[in-house]
């Protein structure tokens, strides 16, 4: 696939996937009398990885985040010389994503960015659970080395063919049921990139964080894999 086509692809589906994951948790989380909560929000973010993956998988892949491309190209299963790409696009349609829900909670009367946030990702008092700094390296450590790991199993060329998103899309509502009250759940740098450029501050500073411990994770994974599961040069 050409190479333009395959960055629109990815830009496309993180954009989805930021815009409707943490356009939940901002639009509808709280919502007066009918609001969705954590399980709509965890919900909501498996259903966006689930539907572009799709949609747009067979273009690009479908990673949507640059540690599973990170973890894919540490699993043998994607080129080194392509990630710059495939991240600058991801970044890039997380960061508009973000400024896109900005603009629309801004024109609810009531919404104030300092009390109501974005979404951001956080440790210790930007915690929603107040959990601190080593309890957020571990939990995005040990998920997104689970979520790659569903990730190179399900597009195994030896696994069932045809269900991979929904197994990647059930993951990732597993991981935001399991980690939103520590670090209202990252497991992707775009992700978490967008909002913290939007809210500043303490997001911003902790940003670096949600860089390093999805890939960390999905780089363990991408080997763990490796070693468990033999030949990865095949996906379905």
């Amino acid at each position: 696939m050409d190479m333009t086509k395959r960055f629109l692809a990815e830009f496309v589906g993180t954009f989805w996937l930021v815009f409707g994951g943490c356009g939940s948790a901002v639009l509808a989380a709280s919502f007066p009398d009918v609001g969705i909560g954590l399980l709509g929000v965890a919900l909501a973010f498996g259903l966006t990885v689930l539907t572009m993956a799709y949609a747009l998988g067979h273009v690009s892949g479908g990673h949507f985040n640059p540690a599973v491309t990170i973890g894919l190209s540490v699993g043998g299963r994607f080129p080194s010389k392509d990630i710059p790409g495939y991240v600058a696009a991801q970044v890039l349609g997380a960061i508009i994503a973000a400024g896109l829900l900005y603009l629309i909670a801004s024109g609810q009367s009531e919404y104030s960015l300092a009390t109501n946030g974005m979404a951001a990702n956080g440790y210790g008092s930007a915690s929603p659970g107040g959990y601190n700094l080593m309890s957020g390296l571990l939990i995005e450590v040990v998920l997104t080395a689970g979520f790659l790991l569903v990730i190179l199993g399900a597009t195994d060329a030896r696994a069932p063919t045809g269900f991979g998103p929904l197994a990647i899309g059930l993951a990732l509502t597993l991981i935001h049921l399991i980690s939103i009250p520590v670090t209202n759940t990252s497991v992707n740098p775009a992700r978490s990139t967008g909002p913290a450029l939007i809210v500043g501050g303490i997001a911003l500073q902790q940003l670096w964080l949600f860089w390093l411990a999805p890939i960390v994770g999905a780089a363990i994974a991408g080997l763990a894999y490796r070693f468990i599961a033999g030949d990865m040069g095949k996906a379905n």
